[in-house]
């Protein structure tokens, strides 16, 4: 019951930009939910598997211009494009994770950011396909059941619904056998092939999924911007994402989700505000590693953990002095009717 009151509760908090504010906030919500998804599927790498990818953005926006690119010179309907955009994706992240596992640590980390980085230079060089510099525009957002998500509301319920969907799956499988040995695999390699498991395999199909994942938002992305470029597919973006995983707490279902809602307020709001919204974004990192090193979210459980425990303590010393206290009056006035 808890755990449904919880997802209630973020299902509301989620949907409340659509009912009261404007169209600036959905826009912003539409963001979160955009970089929520995104950080969950990397997530599945560096929370659940152990692995650490500075590559993950250019997987983003390959999904992006495949189906931009299809739709843009072939005609293709969104439902194909997209289609083929998860297919694609899906398909070059099995074979670059064939590559990047075989080495683990700071090896895979770096074979990651040199996969990424290829990505990247062939979006910006090959300009006959992808438009170069200036990438791929005119893009349309689709028609769902004969609704146009041209909107804001309407777009912005479209990206929750699917970022609901993706998430309920990824915790499901997370939570299954499957996902108890990507665990193990994550804590007892070793371990795991002595116990017959093959843990490049798990790995390998981890990686995939994740790569699928992030197609899915690479999708939403192209959707909500109607636009695609090179710069979605820097390695900042694959560190400012992976920000907000560690930020948010790894290794837990709505860490990324709340790591997300950080990253983009500060980056949308605060800049507002003030130029050096990456300092003060930088400051808040720090703050989050020195003092709650596991994340916000595991930070808010260890407190709420220690304020059950105390209040598990404090109840049977209330009780004993209730308890107490109606003898201490009977017996003082026991003893006061003895001395009169």
């Amino acid at each position: 019951m808890r755990k449904l009151a919880v997802a209630a509760a973020v299902l509301l908090a989620l949907s409340l930009p659509a009912w009261v504010g404007g169209i600036y906030y959905v826009n912003l919500a539409s963001q979160v939910l955009i970089a929520a998804l995104f950080a969950l599927s990397l997530n599945l790498l560096v929370g659940y598997a152990g692995l650490i990818s500075l590559g993950q953005a250019g997987y983003l926006g390959l999904s992006a211009y495949i189906a931009a690119w299809l739709m843009l010179n072939l005609g293709w309907s969104h439902a194909g494009a997209d289609a083929a955009a998860l297919l694609g994706t899906a398909a070059v992240g099995a074979v670059f994770g064939i590559i990047a596992l075989r080495a683990s640590g700071i090896g895979f980390l770096m074979i990651t950011l040199a996969l990424g980085q290829i990505l990247w230079g062939l979006c910006f060089r090959w300009s006959d396909v992808t438009g170069g510099d200036n990438g791929l525009s005119g893009i349309t957002r689709p028609q769902i059941a004969g609704v146009r998500l041209d909107s804001p509301v309407h777009f912005y319920y479209y990206a929750l619904g699917v970022f609901m969907l993706c998430w309920v799956l990824m915790v499901a499988w997370i939570r299954s056998p499957f996902g108890a040995s990507i665990r193990g695999t994550r804590d007892q390699p070793r371990r795991m092939a002595a116990l017959g498991y093959n843990v490049f395999l798990i790995r390998w199909i981890t990686f995939t999924v994740s790569v699928l994942f992030t197609a899915v938002a690479g999708i939403l992305f192209l959707d909500y911007n109607q636009f695609i470029s090179p710069q979605s597919m820097t390695l900042s973006t694959s560190a400012e994402t992976l920000l907000m995983v560690i930020a948010g707490g790894p290794g837990t279902s709505l860490g990324p989700v709340v790591g997300a809602l950080l990253v983009v307020l500060l980056k949308e709001v605060a800049s507002d505000f003030t130029t050096h919204w990456v300092m003060l974004l930088g400051v808040v990192y720090v703050l989050i590693v020195m003092y709650v090193p596991g994340g916000l979210v595991a930070g808010a459980s260890r407190l709420a953990r220690r304020l059950r425990r105390a209040d598990d303590r404090a109840a049977p010393a209330a009780q004993e002095l209730a308890e107490d206290t109606p003898c201490s009056s009977g017996d003082s006035t026991a003893a006061g009717g003895s001395a009169s």
